[in-house]
């Protein structure tokens, strides 16, 4: 699921790989729909590589999206703009033993905006044949 979606340092939302060259890959903004080169030299990380810091290691990011969704039946998810005492607290209904010091609001901001826009596109697959069944259809 979270493979072929990037986040790119400096470029607001998120991107999925449409192709890959040499020294570059194209990406389409999952914002606009523009699609542009993502070169070599730009900060591209995979949404797959990133993990939420907690007070016993380290959780990857799918299961905190996982996370969300199943709390969004009890409580809608908060806003990105809302306050950070507001989004901290939220946050812990996410993920109880999230790291305060090493999670920062500006991360949870991110992640919730990140949400959001998977959300919306319907790329928030958790059920292994499900996103299988994705891949395939591509």
């Amino acid at each position: 699921m979270l493979k072929d979606i990037l986040a790119i340092s400096g470029q607001p939302g998120l991107f999925q790989v449409i192709s890959r060259g040499n020294n570059s890959i194209i990406v389409e903004s999952l914002l606009t729909g523009k699609r542009q080169p993502a070169h070599s030299s730009y900060k591209i990380t995979s949404l797959e590589d990133i993990a939420i810091f907690t007070q016993s290691g380290e959780v990857p990011l799918k299961n905190v999206l996982k996370s969300i969704e199943e709390k969004e039946a009890e409580q809608a998810v908060v806003s990105p703009k809302a306050s950070s005492a507001e989004l901290k607290n939220y946050f812990k209904l996410v993920l109880p033993d999230f790291d305060e010091n090493r999670v920062y609001v500006s991360d949870i901001k991110k992640l919730i905006s990140w949400y959001s826009i998977l959300k919306e596109k319907g790329l928030l697959v958790f059920d292994e044949e499900e996103e299988k069944e994705q891949t395939e259809n591509k």
